[in-house]
């Protein structure tokens, strides 16, 4: 008689898994952005998170500045990154040397995005360039099995976005669950979700995305919404309206420092609620300041691992 596998004994029920952690950050455009962002990062550290995301301009504008980054992380700290990259405006042949660069660099993490579409209605896409998400997962995957045998220490973890409110360019969110699914039966993870502001956006997305058998992490992206200029300009971006309320909270602030109180509030209360929903983790977005995004994790309270050690760099004699 055979002995029982392990793969189908069952959980305790009492071994949940930790909430995950994880900010995004963007490459710095000058130095003293760039001594403003490690200041960050090193406050950003000290909390363990399990990766922190760094973005991707439009079209690999700031390729060169985001490789270095990630690079110094990978060699400078103990933070994992996760390298957004995303692939309008560029062929397969481009963006599978601009992965293996990656890999070689010892990314094992990819935010595979669309990215924004050129805002001159009269440009044409290049010929052989690729134009959705799903493609560029997919190419991900082809260049990961080539690699494979160099890749026997960790595989490549695939993150996609999600939207709580319709994208857009959809005709409906139901359209947007569709283009999840797709995303998840092509190689993606899991999925982060773009910046939304009332906490039913984020269960309801849920709710649809598991009855049409989307299985994946779907992270909840929360941004400390503590600028009352930044929440109204990321409700234009989006199309969905902050609650009247924190925007009018926020217009009668009456410095700096109340409008940073109220938003860190609110903050709290979404994430919050996003967890009560079941959510797996939080990604913050922390417009590379670090300030009101500790003060939401301190209020959250979330349980964090101890700090790993920063890797010591080499030195050759």
């Amino acid at each position: 008689m055979s002995p029982p596998s392990l793969i189908q004994a069952s959980v305790p029920s009492t071994q949940t898994a930790p909430i995950a952690l994880s900010y995004e950050l963007f490459p710095p455009r000058n130095e003293a952005a760039e001594a403003t962002l490690w200041d960050t990062i090193r406050e950003l550290e000290t909390t363990n998170p399990d990766y922190v995301a760094v973005t991707y301009g439009a079209n690999g504008s700031n390729r060169d500045t985001a490789v270095e980054l990630l690079n110094r992380l990978l060699t400078e700290t103990s933070l994992r990154p996760l390298a957004h990259l995303t692939c309008v405006g560029n062929t397969a042949d481009e963006l599978a040397e601009i992965i293996s660069e990656l890999l070689d660099h010892g990314v094992r993490g990819i935010l595979a995005l669309r990215g924004d579409l050129p805002k001159d209605a009269s440009s044409q896409p290049r010929a052989g360039s690729l134009g959705y998400a799903q493609d560029l997962i997919e190419l991900i995957r082809r260049v990961e099995q080539r690699r494979s045998a160099l890749l026997c220490a960790g595989k490549v973890a695939i993150g996609v976005a999600a939207y709580p409110a319709r994208h857009p360019e959809s005709p409906s969110v139901e359209h947007d669950v569709e283009v999840l699914l797709a995303k998840q039966r092509s190689g993606a993870d899991f999925a982060i979700t773009q910046v939304f502001f009332h906490a039913d956006q984020y269960k309801d997305l849920v709710t649809r995305a598991r009855r049409a058998g989307v299985s994946i992490p779907i992270i909840p992206g929360v941004m400390p919404l503590t600028s009352l200029r930044r929440v109204q300009r990321l409700g234009d971006l989006t199309g969905v309206e902050p609650a009247p309320a924190l925007l009018d909270a926020l217009g009668r602030a009456d410095d700096a420092g109340q409008s940073r109180r109220i938003g860190v509030a609110a903050t709290v209360d979404l994430a919050r609620a996003a967890l009560d929903a079941g959510a797996p983790g939080i990604h913050l977005y922390t417009f590379n300041e670090h300030g009101a995004a500790l003060e939401v994790l301190d209020k959250l309270q979330l349980l964090r691992p101890a700090p790993r050690t920063a890797p010591q760099r080499l030195v050759r004699a």
